[in-house]
């Protein structure tokens, strides 16, 4: 009886489910182009032959938490803002050393300015007490013609560092450089500088303790340099900051050359 009376018959096929790949499509033309609305997404997907209907599309991008056009237009996203200002943009950031000292482990304060598009980097300073005074020097020496770090830079990214003031962002401003503060716990809006951080720490200033500032500044150059010249960057697809010509020659013996006693390694070729 139960196999007899299953009415099968006064049922109705529902509408299918969007096929994964269909839905995937929807969400990405959706994030890769902020000002399309369901009728453009609708009319992208006749165009390769794609039926969706568009409360389909409007199901689709609620689901995926994407919010109508009016709204999204007004954001870019942070991805599409690095790459369409990318070599105008510079990243800064600040990280502790102890120092030894004759009244112990004193704390020093490095700042750096790092060129996202080329990575490379500048030491702007160090200093135990990075108040205001010192901060708009630093600034002073940023926008300087000759040597300056933001040199035909536009945007400079920082934290909420309480170091980096209202009077040094309003001096920048002057000069034509804007300040952008990123939200707060996001490190990951600054990975350029922090990447650099935990390279210089795990590398060099971990392994050894200063002692005096003198010693601190020529282990950072030392570290900047090999940085540039002899370091491969995985983010530049695995080439140098700086490439150097290979050196060629009839030796084929390869030498190991060292910065800082050796903690620092790298090779080349022997000279002829």
């Amino acid at each position: 009886m139960a196999q007899k009376w299953t009415f099968l018959e006064r049922r109705r096929p529902g509408r299918p489910q969007t096929p994964i790949d269909i839905e995937q499509l929807v969400v990405r033309m959706a994030r890769e182009n902020p000002s399309w609305g369901y009728t453009r997404i609708h009319g992208a997907l006749l165009n390769l032959d794609i039926k969706v209907g568009r409360s389909t599309i409007r199901r689709i991008l609620k689901d995926h938490l994407i919010e109508p056009v009016p709204g999204r237009a007004r954001r870019i996203p942070w991805s599409v803002f690095l790459k369409s200002h990318w070599r105008a943009i510079a990243a800064s950031d600040f990280f502790a050393v102890e120092v030894w000292c004759w009244h112990g482990l004193i704390t020093h304060y490095v700042l750096f300015v790092i060129e996202l598009a080329t990575r490379r980097v500048v030491i702007c300073g160090i200093t135990t007490n990075p108040n205001e005074v010192w901060m708009l020097q630093v600034a002073r020496n940023l926008i300087d013609n000759g040597t300056g770090a933001l040199v035909g830079k536009r945007h400079l990214i920082v934290d909420r560092d309480t170091k980096y003031s209202s009077a040094f962002r309003a001096f920048l401003a002057r000069e034509g450089v804007e300040v952008i503060h990123l939200p707060p716990r996001s490190p990951n809006l600054n990975a350029y500088a922090e990447r650099f951080v935990r390279s210089i720490k795990s590398e060099c200033v971990s392994k050894l303790i200063p002692i005096g500032a003198p010693m601190l500044r020529r282990a950072l150059r030392e570290y900047t340099d090999h940085y540039h010249l002899e370091r491969n960057n995985q983010g530049l697809d695995n080439q140098l900051i700086i490439p150097t010509p290979v050196r060629r020659s009839k030796i084929q013996r390869i030498d190991c050359r060292s910065r800082l006693r050796g903690m620092l390694r790298f090779y080349e070729r022997a000279a002829a």
